[in-house]
């Protein structure tokens, strides 16, 4: 099944862009996905394809039109996932990168100039408003970019060694432990010699305690989320304190 990704952009030349070069490139002239940019100003029926005006109520910069803004989305909504890249939206994480790459293909909506006319997410509930982080862009090109090289990498074929996606940051909601390579001595620093010493339950014992204590130290927000799941009662359980009948 190839991974179909379709961007409604103003400015759709940005795209394959980077994703056109490394392994990405490579999967796309085999066809293992695709990207279809699709210009907005399309669906604008004026002779100057116009696509955004003034905000109601006043204030500075210009808004994109629910009206132009839907009929795009209409044009090419058949059921893919549809997002849209807006600093509103839920930063998206890693869990739900990995749901669109298993699926036919998501569709993304890029915002540009002070966002979108809210009536656009009124009228079409499914549509995804997500941001990339708690930036705020330019425009949702560069965000619709990255969000695309996190779900192509896992489509299959693109990476080489099928754990490549596995064994990284966020993927069990811890970052990755820290990585290592030859020289074995540089500027006086060393590979941790548990790495060297080819004992797997021992490399694997220290990888998990790094990854924990990074995780901590760097992100504690994800510490407290993966604590969180990591306490939960095991499926099944009693989460009663009644006494049992006598």
């Amino acid at each position: 099944m190839t991974f179909a990704a379709t961007v409604l952009t103003l400015y759709p030349e940005m795209f394959p862009g980077p994703l056109g070069v490394s392994l990405a490139g490579r999967s796309l002239a085999r066809g293992d996905w695709s990207c279809n940019a699709v210009q907005l100003r399309d669906f604008a029926p004026d002779r100057h394809r116009t696509v955004d005006d003034t905000p109601a109520g006043g204030g500075a910069g210009m808004v994109l039109k629910a009206d132009i803004m839907a009929a795009a989305v209409r044009h090419v909504a058949d059921g893919r996932p549809i997002l849209a890249m807006t600093p509103r939206g839920r930063p998206i994480a890693q869990a739900r990168i990995r749901e669109l790459a298993a699926g036919p293909g998501v569709i993304i909506l890029c915002g540009r100039f002070e966002g979108f006319d809210e009536r656009l997410f009124d009228a079409h509930p499914e549509i995804e408003q997500v941001s990339l982080a708690d930036i705020v862009l330019s425009g949702g090109e560069p965000a619709a970019l990255a969000i695309l090289d996190a779900c192509i990498r896992l489509v299959p074929g693109v990476m080489g060694a099928p754990d490549s996606g596995v064994e990284e940051s966020f993927e069990d909601g811890l970052l990755e432990y820290p990585q290592y390579t030859r020289p074995f001595e540089w500027e006086g620093r060393t590979i941790p010699e548990v790495l060297r010493s080819g004992d797997h339950a021992k490399i694997a014992a220290w990888r998990k305690l790094r990854s924990e204590d990074d995780t901590r130290l760097r992100r504690p927000d994800l510490w407290e989320r993966h604590r969180d799941v990591r306490d939960q009662p095991a499926s099944g359980a009693r989460h009663d304190t009644k006494e049992p009948d006598q």
